[in-house]
């Protein structure tokens, strides 16, 4: 089975596993990067996994699942959330919960982030998603701190490849996201959560050049395209 990741801007991408598509954290439209390089009309993904409540990651949630007919796994209090919002299938999971799916499964764990939803409600704990695809493992942490719970992760799971945010001010930056990467025993990580504002913005060649010092590939994929995983 081949896997493919294309990169939305911000932490949205997918995941195309063979014949299914997952997207995560969809915030397309109000994202200047994005524009003219997206077209979230063509999205018509199977799932839609969401991290946590905060705009940047549920704004064109709705919107999207509503074309698509995906069906949306979040946790419970952002899961119920959507549903308010017209959302007709939605998945709620705490930590340790599953999806399976025709492909694989995404497995749903903790992060060290907050969570409020666009109204202000409550969003309930912030995570990420461990995704077991035949015999390729990934790891989306979702917005987050650095962690000892990464440890365990890379213990049980070992992820070839970990989608990692980098921007900093919010979450990890590099540096840290250089020893979460250790932590998981990643090869790989992909650079999410970066350059859509100004508190996010990285230098490009910097990061690169640090994560191969640690022996590591950074992935910073261009807005609108993919690479095979």
């Amino acid at each position: 089975m081949e896997i493919y990741l294309r990169y939305y801007g911000h932490a949205c991408f997918s995941i195309e596993a063979g014949e299914t598509i997952l997207l995560f954290d969809p915030f397309i439209r109000s994202n200047p990067l994005a524009a003219g390089k997206v077209d979230p009309l063509a999205l018509r993904p199977h799932y839609i996994l969401v991290s946590h409540g905060h705009r940047d990651h549920v704004e064109d949630t709705s919107w999207i699942a509503g074309l698509s007919q995906a069906q949306v796994v979040a946790n419970f209090e952002v899961a119920q959330w959507l549903e308010r919002q017209g959302v007709k299938r939605t998945y709620p999971m705490n930590f340790g919960g599953v999806l399976r799916f025709v492909g694989g499964e995404a497995r749903f764990v903790p992060a060290a982030h907050s969570s409020s939803l666009p109204d202000g409600s409550y969003g309930g704990n912030p995570g990420g998603f461990v995704l077991m695809l035949e015999k390729k493992t990934l790891y989306y942490s979702g917005d987050t701190s650095l962690t000892s719970e990464m440890g365990l992760l890379g213990e049980l799971y070992s992820p070839e490849t970990s989608i990692l945010p980098i921007g900093g001010t919010f979450t990890m930056d590099i540096e840290e996201a250089v020893h979460a990467a250790r932590f998981l025993r990643s090869r790989r990580v992909v650079g999410v959560h970066y350059d859509t504002f100004e508190a996010i913005r990285i230098d490009h060649e910097k990061a690169r050049n640090t994560f191969a010092a640690a022996g590591i590939e950074l992935q910073l994929v261009p807005i609108g395209e993919s690479i095979r995983l």
